[in-house]
């Protein structure tokens, strides 16, 4: 069976989980890690934040969208202004080849605020390309340097 991670990452916190998802989906399954780059990103946080609240696209490096030789899909993000970075929304919309899947959604987060919308907001959009099981978990960045904490939820996701 075959799993591909996808991801993004500014600070490396999302980074890190996706490497700690990776060690533990290896136990059953052949997994492929997608890092996902945008390539028109500000360094301004407001302007960061003010296209991810908007749901804004981004430019991203060349990668797979098709996913048909997958059977478990992961995407992670981290939540910037409630919503997915606009990297990951431009990858979202171009994916295909998902339907009847499961999906493992991740976020890294500061406060938490908008967790269950950018969760929600993802969710949708991978419902609609016929994604049929979702699980998830979250990672506050304060905890993205302990590979117990990350395991732990991963473990209580799958």
């Amino acid at each position: 069976m075959r799993a591909i991670i996808i991801y993004y990452s500014y600070s490396g916190n999302t980074k890190k989980t996706a490497q700690v998802l990776s060690e533990y989906l290896g136990q059953q399954y052949e997994v492929q890690m997608l890092d996902i780059q945008a390539l028109d990103e500000s360094d301004s946080f407001l302007t960061q934040a003010r296209r991810a609240l908007f749901r804004k696209r981004a430019k991203i490096n060349p990668v797979e969208f098709d996913l048909t030789g997958y059977d478990l899909i992961c995407i992670g993000t981290p939540v910037w202004a409630f919503a997915p970075v606009p990297a990951i929304n431009t990858y979202l919309d171009n994916c295909l080849g998902l339907e009847g899947k499961s999906a493992a959604l991740f976020v890294t987060y500061g406060s938490g605020a908008g967790v269950n919308r950018c969760f929600n907001y993802i969710q949708e959009v991978l419902s609609g390309k016929g994604v049929r099981e979702f699980k998830q978990f979250r990672i506050q960045q304060f905890k993205a340097n302990d590979k117990d904490f990350i395991n732990s939820a991963i473990k209580q996701a799958f």
